[in-house]
């Protein structure tokens, strides 16, 4: 039984039961994209384009990782034109990959690459406007003569694309939006959208259909809200283009694969994307591992996920709003829900916890000498010890859950946990706060009536299920038709799963219900291993990635390419070993102006490379020093954050 969206909202075929968004097929070399082809995977080179023999091992080791496509920057003309010497070396040694021009300021590159490679990207925000920061006043007549400026520009891409069946990525960045586009639609998802329309209305009036749409950020709640609303658009004028998938600038390591897992996984979920690009300040080759983990979860995926729940679901306008962030409002029981962050709880049923160095994992640190406790921005709220005891005294931030059974009513730190059925027969409950644990099949009306009268209870939605992002909303979704307001901590868990695909997995089945304001905390478990630590890092690195709480510095990378300027992974690096104690602070690191001030967004402060040697700093997208030499950059950039006020010793 479908349950449908209703069509103000509607951007998946359905929001409880997976099923691929059908879209037309588009044709890139011999590697068709869309329809019932498999979802593709792809990356880009780092090298100089103009190393034809570095490009081409380079292509090779990607190619030989899994990689689908292979992007290549082409800057300036003379890239575009080398692009047929790598082309024909890769020919010559047997590869037959189709090739993607990449290109944002020259439309002569672009042209001169459609007719060489197999499918060109253009970025709207660059490819006919130049980004100056500035707010321009519009009338319908002098934005329409933009618009026929914009059409005299890029048509001649469009004709030629469509005279060599080249395939085309009309790719929005949400860092990159031209003035015009910010001067009427604002930093927005909408602008994005808008962005992207107008540059293929252009191609559709010239029968041109072979195209490719994208809507990435580095934001990954911005990026998921674009394509939705994208795709909403798209059904609603009856088009049905396919969608590559990517977070911009995600950054390096388990930073940058949560991040990216959260925005793509979601997508994924609701049976949207066509081929995916995983953007880590990593070599290439290590991005097509993580895009194929992530998509490798869909190629099995349950359909028809028939649950009596799903069925009885209503999506009622007013009730969701997926293109904008809206948390769902729940009542305050102590220290969740209301306008609390969310709770990280980790399980300690059955790991070791002797001593108080048994707690170091979960970011509290005791002192001997001192008798006393030190607390990292990551340590967790809530420990779970099902029917075990502490036979010491923990820190007064902690606290404690067990099994109903073996609940220490006289710790004013400890609170019970019940199953749906031992909640509603027990009549010894905590006068504070109870955690009734439920699975789907137990969130019926009689559970939510009687837990709806409760000011204590907090409700851990449990699952294992392989669905369980789309299992997990429809049980909020059942709570926001019950009216019932109980605050919900989210519990996925796995079994028998790796640390790279936990992570990858665990943040697209909760990041995205985060994304979306469902859940007031969380509650990863990957028994029987019980990895204490990891599990911790984890949780807290999805909040950190979905912006609903804030626990360290954040890192806005790009991935590098053949416009890098410097040895980004190397620089990040640095910053990172200098910097990662400034909570909250968001520090973008670009290796070329493409990826400059725009490309950082929200980035609180930029690194930028404008020049062999050469780095530019800004206080978020103004320039503040200008050609500083690399070997005096991290420098200057400490000393920007301190000028600014932004900068704490770190303790040691």
């Amino acid at each position: 039984m479908e349950t449908a969206i209703t069509d103000k909202n509607k951007y998946c075929n359905n929001l409880f039961d997976y099923s691929r968004f059908l879209t037309r097929v588009v044709n890139i070399g011999n590697v068709p994209l869309g329809g019932d082809y498999p979802i593709r995977v792809q990356s880009m080179t780092t090298t100089d384009t103009m190393d034809t023999l570095a490009t081409v091992e380079q292509s090779i080791r990607m190619i030989e990782a899994g990689c689908e496509y292979v992007r290549i920057t082409a800057p300036s003309l003379k890239e575009a034109q080398n692009l047929e010497n790598i082309k024909k070396e890769l020919k010559k040694r047997g590869y037959t990959t189709p090739l993607i021009a990449d290109i944002h300021y020259t439309p002569n590159a672009a042209e001169l690459a459609a007719r060489i490679v197999e499918k060109v990207r253009v970025n709207p925000g660059n490819y006919a406007d130049k980004k100056k920061f500035e707010t321009i006043e519009y009338t319908d007549v002098t934005y329409n003569a933009e618009l026929e400026r914009i059409r005299e520009r890029f048509l001649p891409l469009v004709k030629i694309c469509k005279q060599y069946g080249t395939a085309m990525r009309i790719g929005t960045n949400h860092g990159s939006l031209s003035d015009r586009i910010m001067s009427r639609y604002g930093d927005s998802p909408l602008g994005m959208v808008e962005s992207a329309l107008e540059f293929l209305r252009i191609c559709e009036d010239e029968n041109y259909f072979n195209i490719v749409l994208s809507m990435k950020a580095s934001n990954p709640q911005v990026m998921i809200q674009a394509y939705r609303l994208l795709v909403n658009k798209m059904i609603d004028t009856n088009r049905n283009y396919p969608l590559h998938l990517g977070v911009t600038e995600a950054g390096d390591g388990e930073d940058g694969r949560i991040k990216s897992a959260i925005g793509i996984g979601t997508l994924l979920e609701d049976g949207l994307g066509d081929t995916v690009r995983v953007s880590l300040t990593e070599d290439p080759e290590f991005e097509i591992p993580v895009a194929k983990a992530l998509v490798g979860r869909y190629k099995n995926r349950i359909t028809n996920y028939e649950l009596q729940i799903t069925n009885t679901v209503d999506v009622k306008a007013g009730l969701y709003t997926p293109f904008e962030y809206n948390k769902r409002e729940a009542i305050t029981v102590q220290n969740i829900g209301g306008k609390n962050v969310p709770r990280v709880i980790i399980d300690y049923s059955n790991a070791a916890i002797k001593t108080p160095a048994d707690l170091l994992p979960i970011g509290y640190k005791y002192a001997p000498t001192l008798d006393k406790w030190n607390l990292s921005d990551m340590a967790c709220d809530y420990i779970y010890l099902g029917k075990r005891k502490i036979d010491f005294e923990i820190p007064g931030t902690l606290n404690i859950i067990s099994d109903a059974e073996y609940w220490d009513a006289d710790n004013k730190s400890s609170f019970p946990l019940f199953t749906a059925k031992e909640y509603l027969n027990q009549t010894k409950k905590s006068l504070h706060k109870n955690f009734i644990q439920v699975t789907i099949d137990g969130l019926n009306e009689a559970f939510i009536q009687c837990v709806k009268k409760d000011n204590t209870a907090v409700l851990i939605f449990e699952t294992e299920s392989v669905c369980a992002m789309t299992e997990l909303r429809s049980m909020f979704f059942h709570l926001l038709q019950s009216q019932c307001s109980c605050p919900v901590i989210v519990k996925r868990n796995y079994q028998n799963i790796d640390e790279s695909n936990f992570q990858l997995y665990s943040a697209t089945d909760i990041g995205g219900l985060l994304i979306d304001g469902f859940g007031d905390g969380i509650w990863i478990a990957d028994s029987p291993k019980e990895n204490i630590e990891l599990n911790n890092k984890t949780a807290f690195n999805i909040l950190q990635a979905t912006r609903t709480r804030i626990s360290k510095t954040e890192y806005i990378s790009c991935p590098s390419c053949g416009r890098t300027l410097f040895d980004l992974q190397e620089t990040t690096a640095k910053i990172r070993n200098r910097t990662s104690h400034l909570k909250g602070v968001k520090i973008g690191i670009m290796g070329c102006i493409v990826n400059g001030p725009g490309e950082m967004a929200d980035a609180d402060y930029g690194y930028v490379g404008v020049g062999i040697g050469k780095i530019t700093l800004y206080k978020g997208k103004q320039v503040v020093k200008r050609s500083i030499p690399s070997e005096q950059a991290v420098d200057s950039l400490i000393e920007l954050i301190k000028e600014y006020g932004d900068w704490v010793e770190p303790q040691l």
